[in-house]
């Protein structure tokens, strides 16, 4: 496995080259969209993206926040919808220098540079006091951390009492059950997935359950909503396939191209019920 730091190096590449034409493309958002609870809602895909940020909030119980962070903010999507829905301070965190850069300029232009700023940090050694944040916000960043559990302690470690903590991230599906461990040919998928998007790894959604118990997060409630966000991989290959897409693929690097062309990889791994859209929420 790459070691952390060379991993970190990597991921940082990764979105320094590729974010401003998925930008381009996608707009400011780049997590899943939210198609319904059986998949079948027909939205626009960006209007999706923000559903899924609000049905998120509203599974959390989330209802009024006064300091956020929010750990692989991207290029701030969600760090500034969150600011401005609940009027508040807000901190991002990435490890791609150009993705803060970015995210910042983003908050400018929106005015509300006085109260959302964001910064290059490592979720696993946040700059930041101990109880410190009503929210902590994990929007499918948990998927790149090489080290879950030092992930969800930091988290834990930032939150302020009573403080609520969401975690989105991708994961495999379940080994408790019937269908046993990862065959040989599921596993080969999944190390597709990590080479091309460079994860060290993913887990199940019990694995990250157990771990959130063990950093003593309360009142804690997991779900699935695999179907629910399974449908965004077929209309974001969709829109990968126009003639500006293209083109700004060939100008990106081949980090980016290879990124575009292995989709389907997410796609297929929805399909056979080995990629899961896991959700995990505890309280401190």
């Amino acid at each position: 496995m790459t070691n952390t730091s060379n991993l970190s190096e990597n991921i940082a590449k990764f979105y320094d080259t590729s974010s401003n034409l998925w930008e381009k493309i996608w707009g400011e958002h780049m997590h899943h969209g939210y198609y319904g609870r059986g998949g079948n809602y027909k939205v626009d895909r960006r209007q999706a993206q923000i559903d899924l940020i609000e049905e998120l909030l509203i599974w959390a119980n989330i209802k009024e926040v006064s300091n956020l962070v929010d750990v692989g903010c991207g290029i701030g999507g969600s760090t500034l919808y969150l600011a401005e829905k609940f009027n508040t301070k807000a901190t991002g965190i990435t490890l791609s220098s150009v993705q803060a850069n970015r995210a910042t300029e983003r908050a400018s232009e929106v005015k509300l540079e006085e109260t959302a700023q964001f910064q290059v940090a490592d979720a696993l050694n946040m700059p930041f006091p101990d109880d410190n944040f009503d929210l902590v916000w994990s929007l499918e960043s948990g998927e790149h951390m090489p080290d879950k559990t030092k992930f969800f302690q930091e988290c834990y470690r930032v939150l302020k009492p009573g403080g609520t903590f969401i975690c989105a991230t991708w994961c495999h599906r379940p080994t408790n059950s019937w269908a046993g461990e990862l065959t040989e040919d599921e596993k080969q998928h999944l190390e597709e997935i990590y080479r091309v998007y460079y994860l060290p790894y993913v887990i199940s959604l019990p694995e990250y359950e157990t771990i959130a118990k063990n950093c003593g997060f309360s009142n804690l409630k997991v779900d699935d909503w695999s179907m629910e966000v399974a449908p965004f991989w077929d209309i974001v290959i969709d829109s990968a396939l126009n003639l500006e897409a293209i083109s700004g693929l060939l100008n990106s690097g081949w980090q980016t191209v290879e990124g575009a062309l292995s989709l389907g990889l997410m796609s297929r791994g929805y399909e056979r019920g080995l990629i899961r859209f896991g959700l995990i929420s505890g309280q401190k």
